[in-house]
């Protein structure tokens, strides 16, 4: 398939995706902008995830990313063959949390309705509070100041927290605070604020959660307080996200799409933008 063949097809796909978002969430996901921004320029496509491989990050209790080769090579019929196994957890690498990942009543992967994959991109920086301090949180006060600049979050938005810890991937010691299996006593990271969830939640028609860290809270979290109340509304979240630095602050629409496993608390998720 040519170049274009293949922008033609990813448009097709996300005008099917977005046709039921569009009318709800304006021009930010409207079909044929998004079907006319992606043929033929691959530049207006940001690719948010990163490669599942030896290097991928998991949490310190958890094992890594599998993958190997059962065939590869020439068949006796004269033609080329590979095929391969794979085995991981559910939350490491680009992932989504589902609701039952905190909440015994929550949604797992496989009954997260579609929409709640696809939205416009709110981009919420907080990177200058975590250059000094590794656990730093985003404020309320952040989401404010960004609404002063861009307008109100719209209904149905993804919320992307853009620490700037990217940067430190796949360093594992430098990205999580401790690169010791099963160490979960030294993590060290940015994420959410509770009080910042509980604004999102109560004060705004958010859709989603997104972050470039390995978790919504952050690394000094005991007992994971912006999980236990977004989880627990039946929200989902996506961490880990790739290449956050080169998002606008909106005007994009992100797509954060989930394998879909049967009964999963979680499950790697292939996440990219459309850019306006």
């Amino acid at each position: 398939m040519s170049m274009v063949g293949a922008a033609s097809a990813m448009a097709v796909l996300l005008v099917a995706m977005v046709a039921g978002n569009a009318q709800a969430q304006g021009d930010l996901s409207n079909p044929a902008r998004i079907a006319g921004a992606v043929v033929g320029d691959s530049t207006k496509i940001i690719d948010l995830t990163y490669s599942f491989d030896a290097s991928t990050i998991y949490w310190p209790t958890e094992g890594g990313f599998e993958h190997k080769f059962e065939k590869f090579g020439m068949q006796p019929g004269g033609y080329f063959y590979s095929s391969a196994r794979f085995a991981a957890p559910e939350h490491g690498g680009t992932h989504m949390d589902a609701p039952l990942h905190f909440n015994r009543n929550g949604m797992s992967v496989d009954q997260v309705p579609m929409s709640y994959f696809v939205g416009p991109a709110v981009v919420i920086d907080f990177s200058a509070g975590s250059l000094n301090y590794p656990d730093a949180t985003m404020t309320v006060e952040e989401i404010h100041a960004y609404e002063r600049t861009h307008g109100e979050i719209p209904s149905g938005a993804i919320v992307v927290g853009r620490s700037g810890w990217g940067r430190f991937w796949p360093d594992k010691k430098h990205y999580l605070g401790s690169d010791k299996p099963g160490d979960v006593a030294h993590l060290h990271f940015p994420g959410f604020s509770p009080e910042a969830v509980k604004f999102l939640l109560t004060d705004r028609n958010v859709m989603a959660l997104a972050i470039d860290t390995a978790s919504l809270d952050p690394g000094n979290s005991k007992d994971f307080p912006v999980h236990r109340m977004w989880l627990g509304a039946n929200r989902v979240g996506f961490e880990n996200l790739a290449n956050a630095d080169k998002l606008p602050f909106s005007g994009a629409t992100i797509f954060c799409i989930p394998m879909k496993i049967d009964k999963g608390t979680g499950a790697p998720a292939r996440i990219f933008a459309v850019l306006p």
